[in-house]
């Protein structure tokens, strides 16, 4: 039986506007966090395609990371747009993983599990119950309100890897590329009413956003 391929998307092509710097070339250790996220996948997939910028595909070049598993994509205007043009360069996988650059915490356990069930279920979104209280507000100005609060039993925090059946992930990317508005993948699925299933991590996966998040 021939090998099932499996490639992973890491998107680095965002403008850390809220962290007021480029967060994926600042240090973990004696790693970038581009370079800690991209270690995890490495040795779990066929290819990584990472949509970024001339500054991060040189960084990444020279890296001692660096492993010809690696190519790269333009980096589009949204997220959805990367993620797009990534899809387009993948050499026509059985699944695909779908992962933040900002997200280096990740586990490979949890890498592993998620390819596991993709392969079961064809599309998996990695990410956490709530345990808080979730409060529906309403914005008014510069004033918000409660309307009412929300089954917290319900309610799931996505994160990343979101993996999926390739030639699906890829048909609807290509079918909304012109109406570019889904922060993450799943909800192009959820647009067609396509089932997608979870896998609850307890593990630190904290996407790093501001400066607090990397301390």
């Amino acid at each position: 039986m021939n090998k099932i391929k499996i490639s992973a998307i890491i998107t680095a092509g965002g403008k850390s506007s809220r962290f007021g710097s480029n967060k994926l070339i600042e240090k973990i250790n004696d790693l970038t966090v581009i370079e800690l996220t991209i270690s995890k996948f490495i040795d779990l997939v066929d290819e990584i395609i990472i949509p970024t910028s001339d500054e991060i595909k040189d960084l990444i070049l020279k890296s001692k990371i660096y492993n010809p598993k690696i190519k790269f994509a333009p980096f589009g205007a949204t997220r959805q747009m990367s993620v797009y043009s990534a899809l387009q360069v993948c050499s026509n996988p059985e699944i695909v993983l779908i992962h933040d650059g900002a997200r280096p915490f990740v586990d490979k356990e949890i890498i592993k599990k998620t390819i596991e069930k993709t392969f079961e279920k064809g599309a998996v979104v990695v990410g956490k119950l709530a345990v808080d209280t979730i409060k529906e507000i309403d914005f008014n100005g510069n004033e918000a309100k409660i309307l009412k609060t929300l089954n917290r039993k319900k309610i799931f925090l996505a994160q990343t890897p979101q993996s999926f059946n390739y030639q699906l992930i890829k048909k609807l990317h290509e079918k909304y590329k012109n109406n570019p508005d889904f922060t993450d993948d799943s909800s192009i699925l959820e647009k067609e009413n396509i089932e997608v299933y979870i896998i609850e991590n307890d593990k630190k996966n904290t996407k790093i956003t501001t400066k607090d998040d990397l301390y």
